[in-house]
């Protein structure tokens, strides 16, 4: 490969709470025992150094000694449409269409501010990302849940029967829709996109639709642009994307929505723009130039072929070695969500005593129940082939067959 994805970084002292943060916050792993490193696989952030062209673009940037206000460059705009034509197959964006987010999340709560009354119910599927589950209830929201269910093949799928039921019971008029979806790793297919915003238009429900995993798809899948499957998807949706999973840029600081309905996008700018916060720092900027240059399609080709190879190390190794856990392989995402219930049962054991003994040999995953998995892990495999292997080796001797 051209792109380095076999060097294990050392990012102690370099500002990540994937290793620095083990014991210090409420949601982050226990530091391990002595006599073992930590490798880190919770935090869904990235273990390989990012493709070279973002640091040029920002040492570049920065070699220039003034750092005052600023306007978005029409390359910012240019990198983004053309990004998502070449992606994603889009041919109609236009710069209006594109507004800056601090962050996705803070995109969903300015558009569901401008969609609903505070206290109003909204629809999220379960399995959750937890990032949902806090900015919905810090805000004052209710989370109506609709599951998604596993078919005969182990495939998450929607549960359309019980949408409609849940937006009809609960007077629900806006949604959260995952896609890809976090943390089941689905890529949902074109026809399961265009049945749920189906339903979404026959109850007037607006979409709020998170795409910021849309370029870590596996081998064979493709995302489908939830704005692309009807012209009444494409009105109704407000899309939040960002460079920052892509790329590993979470630190940085940088999301992006798209809106293509004038009068959303106008309510959804002003909600955004009522707490002063929401501005654009001119190093990400940058780095979104840096990353939407034909150097970042090549090394995400290569980003996505190792999380493939991984995902298959991973999930192999768990239907091969650990008896009574599952897991549905993922079609994008480089998360797993790992079900560890039956294994549990069997063996008289909790989650908990799952997670310690991880933990204590430094493979720190995450606890799954705050993404509403009741028994459940939550692995990030964006590291080195060697050091999945060598978490692999450490659950199977320390953990599952003990």
């Amino acid at each position: 490969m051209k792109y380095d994805f076999t060097s294990i970084m050392d990012r102690v002292g370099k500002d990540a709470i994937a290793v620095e943060a083990l014991g210090q916050m409420k949601m982050a792993p226990k530091p391990p025992k002595d006599g073992f490193d930590i490798i880190p696989m919770w935090v869904a952030d990235m273990n390989f150094p990012t493709v070279p062209t973002i640091p040029k673009a920002i040492i570049e940037r920065a070699k220039h000694p003034a750092y005052g206000y600023f306007s978005p460059r029409k390359e910012y705009y240019d990198a983004i449409i053309q990004w998502q034509k070449n992606r994603n197959g889009v041919t109609d964006l236009t710069p209006e269409c594109i507004g800056y987010e601090n962050g996705v999340l803070g995109g969903v709560i300015s558009a569901l501010n401008v969609y609903c009354s505070r206290g109003d119910n909204v629809l999220v599927h379960k399995p959750t990302y937890i990032g949902f589950t806090n900015s919905l209830t810090n805000n004052g929201y209710h989370i109506v849940h609709s599951e998604l269910v596993k078919d005969e093949n182990g495939v998450w799928r929607m549960d359309f029967e019980d949408m409609e039921k849940k937006i009809v019971e609960h007077n629900i008029h806006a949604t959260i829709f995952c896609s890809p979806h976090n943390p089941c790793g689905r890529v949902w297919e074109r026809w399961e996109i265009e049945k749920a915003m189906e339903i979404y238009k026959k109850h007037d429900v607006m979409v709020i639709s998170d795409e910021i995993w849309s370029d870590i798809i596996t081998t064979g899948h493709k995302h489908i642009p939830t704005q692309s499957v009807s012209e009444d998807a494409k009105m109704r949706t407000v899309a939040l994307y960002a460079p920052s999973k892509t790329f590993n840029l979470a630190g940085l600081i940088g999301s992006y929505h798209i809106i293509y309905n004038k009068h959303i996008r106008d309510r959804v700018e002003k909600e955004s723009s009522l707490g002063h916060y929401n501005s654009m720092n001119v190093l990400s900027m940058h780095a979104l130039i840096g990353a939407y240059q034909p150097e970042g399609y090549e090394w995400l080709e290569e980003l996505r072929e190792v999380i493939t190879g991984n995902i298959d190390y991973a999930c192999n190794y768990i239907r091969d070695h650990f008896e009574g856990v599952s897991v549905a392989r993922p079609e994008g995402t480089y998360m797993l969500f790992v079900d560890c219930s039956e294994w549990c049962e069997k063996h008289g054991k909790t989650i908990e005593d799952v997670e310690k003994a991880a933990w204590d040999v430094g493979v720190a995953c995450q606890d799954g129940r705050m993404f509403h998995g009741p028994c459940h892990l939550r692995i990030n495999l964006a590291l080195p082939l060697s050091r999945v292997q060598e978490a692999f080796d450490r659950l199977d001797k320390y953990v599952f067959n003990a």
